[in-house]
């Protein structure tokens, strides 16, 4: 693995930030296809290394949510080089003219998009995260340097010198992507403060991890929020939908950010709803913590404490918060949600649209699971993260979302008087 110190990776990012500034489009699109066959040419190796984290991750006792997060296959490397190609296709971003009117003086001002330079990623177990950014990144033009967790640094490092390759292959800078191979704390926080090098920093991950980059970076951060989901089934929602919904955004895939977590039901529907979807529920063994309204509903549902409607479970547990009226569900939503993703199941157009517009979230869904909040889902195709901020970006971010812009001025000899 690289030995290159920190100063030496942000030199060489930095190095390499000149030329994918101007780099055509046509040679982003083919280095991104190049990456993706060796992706699938090299499978073998990185499925070798990534078995020896999933290995290591069982023996330190792993929760089977994150090992999932943390293990390859190879439909999933597959999945990460079809992620590249569709990256290939979509539209540059960098360049695009947004903007140009002409001042009574003369002056013709526009605004571009241009890229927004190097990016720093720091993010946890999962590997494919890995060949995402690059992709992203890269199309739009940036220079990305990835600190990857522990666990996955065999992973980590196998994907990463597997896209260098192919850089090289194209007579493109290698630099474009790097990884950082020491993941010391101590290394972590200077490169959090790498403001000489680093544009932009994005953390993807629990968060701990998200916390703790927020209060220490001295680098602009782009906060990627955990997910605290809600799903709140009305007086008038379709039952049957409202089980298949909410059986999907719990148990289709625990360990990710836009999983339901917590679900808020109309106190009118509770008696008709909840020992149904408890037992459908049960073919996943999900626990159900509830409160005494949906206690005495089913006895299958546990007591629930006030730590359980803010709690990021990422695991077979659900929440379960009754409630009178959508007023009270929105602002139980709007306490303890984390911005993320939060939905409605209703036959009311009335509440469906007062749902969308008072509920604080980077995606408000109606009848619909929360699990569609993703870049691909969204047709970005591909996502750095779920930005729960407001300021750049907010929620699935694209292409676009890793992009500024700037001002560009044409004149004719004018002066300011």
């Amino acid at each position: 693995m690289s030995n290159l110190t920190l100063e030496e990776i942000g030199r060489r990012a930095k190095a390499a930030e000149a030329a994918m500034r101007v780099l055509p489009t046509s040679q982003k699109n083919k280095a991104l296809t190049t990456a993706a066959d060796y992706l699938m040419a090299n499978m073998k190796m990185i499925l070798e290394a990534n078995e020896a984290d999933v290995e290591q991750a069982k023996e330190n006792q792993m929760a089977p949510a994150l090992v999932d997060r943390l293990l390859l296959t190879e439909a999933r490397i597959a999945q990460m080089a079809e992620g590249l190609r569709q990256m290939a296709e979509l539209d540059d971003p960098v360049g695009e003219v947004l903007s140009m009117k002409q001042r009574p003086n003369g002056l013709m001002i526009g605004q571009k998009r241009v890229p927004l330079g190097v990016i720093g990623i720091i993010y946890e177990s999962r590997p494919n995260v890995t060949a995402d950014a690059f992709g992203l990144c890269f199309k739009a033009g940036n220079v990305v340097i990835l600190r990857g967790g522990k666990d996955a640094l065999h992973s980590n490092h196998a994907i990463t010198r597997t896209i260098q390759d192919a850089l090289l292959k194209c007579e493109l800078p290698q630099d474009a992507i790097s990884l950082i191979t020491d993941v010391s704390h101590e290394t972590a926080e200077k490169f959090m403060k790498l403001n000489q090098y680093i544009d932009v920093l994005i953390p993807r991950g629990g968060a701990g991890l998200i916390q703790t980059v927020v209060r220490q970076a001295t680098v602009p951060v782009i906060e990627t929020g955990t997910g605290n989901c809600h799903i709140y089934v009305d007086e008038t929602a379709d039952l049957d939908m409202a089980v298949d919904i909410i059986y999907n955004a719990k148990t289709q895939r625990i360990g990710v950010c836009n999983a339901c977590e917590s679900l808020v039901v109309h106190e009118k529907v509770k008696d008709a709803l909840l020992p149904r979807l408890v037992q459908r529920l049960k073919e996943k063994n999900v626990e159900v913590r509830g409160d005494e309204a949906s206690r005495s509903v089913c006895s299958d549902i546990v007591s629930a404490t006030d730590d359980d409607w803010g709690t990021e479970y990422l695991d077979y547990i659900l929440s379960v918060k009754t409630v009178a009226n959508i007023e009270e569900a929105i602002a139980h939503i709007n306490k303890y949600n984390t911005g993320h993703s939060e939905a409605i199941i209703t036959r009311d157009y009335s509440n469906s649209q007062k749902f969308l517009d008072e509920i604080d979230a980077a995606a408000v869904y109606v009848n619909a699971s929360t699990r569609f909040t993703d870049g691909f889902e969204f047709g970005f195709g591909g996502e750095i993260g779920i930005s729960t901020q407001k300021l750049h970006a907010r929620g699935p971010m694209g292409l676009k979302e890793l992009t500024s812009t700037k001002y560009i001025i044409y004149g004719n000899g004018q002066v300011r008087p």
